[in-house]
């Protein structure tokens, strides 16, 4: 656990660092397959169907999910170990905390990370669902929340074809 901590943290300073207040293009948001423009990232529903996502104009995968029942936009990102989610995106999904609950849940490059470690109870991508899943809220520095391993793993295979990642399927 200690180690996965680690690894998340790392990731996280990561995006931080490249990404620093940016937000993912309004085009991540997920689409219907047939509207799908060839550089949005797209996650498709259909029932029994893998989940395709387009590569974004800047390299990155994103992915429409349901947190708690609320659409959250993420960073797909297969080198975080948990699922963190920014301050705003927690709210949102109905997560609550309070200062006091705040320690060090990784360690970055830049020093420590602070944030809540808990338990999502659902998260839905698409027709993949998973159930009790580790995360981390991190309320400051985070510019997008994170679709990490503790998703994931849940989900196989996982594999990028040129500029789609497909999720699940055979």
């Amino acid at each position: 656990m200690r180690e996965a901590l680690i690894l998340a943290g790392v990731t996280i300073g990561a995006v931080v660092a490249l990404f620093g207040n940016e937000r993912p293009p309004e085009t991540a948001k997920p689409i219907a397959a047939a509207t799908i423009a060839p550089a949005a990232p797209v996650a498709s529903i259909a029932p029994g169907a893998p989940s395709e996502l387009r590569r974004a104009a800047d390299g990155h995968f994103y992915a429409g999910v349901s947190v708690g029942g609320r659409s959250v936009t993420m960073l797909v990102d297969t080198g975080a170990s948990v699922v963190a989610l920014t301050a705003a995106d927690a709210q949102a999904a109905g997560l609550h905390w309070n200062p006091r609950q705040l320690g060090v849940v990784a360690q970055g490059a830049s020093g420590p990370i602070r944030g809540v470690a808990l338990r999502l109870d659902r998260i839905t991508l698409g027709n993949h669902e998973a159930r009790n899943v580790e995360a981390v809220i991190i309320p400051e520095g985070l510019p997008i929340s994170l679709l990490g391993q503790s998703f994931l793993a849940t989900i196989e295979p996982v594999r990028i074809e040129k500029d789609r990642m497909i999720l699940g399927g055979a």
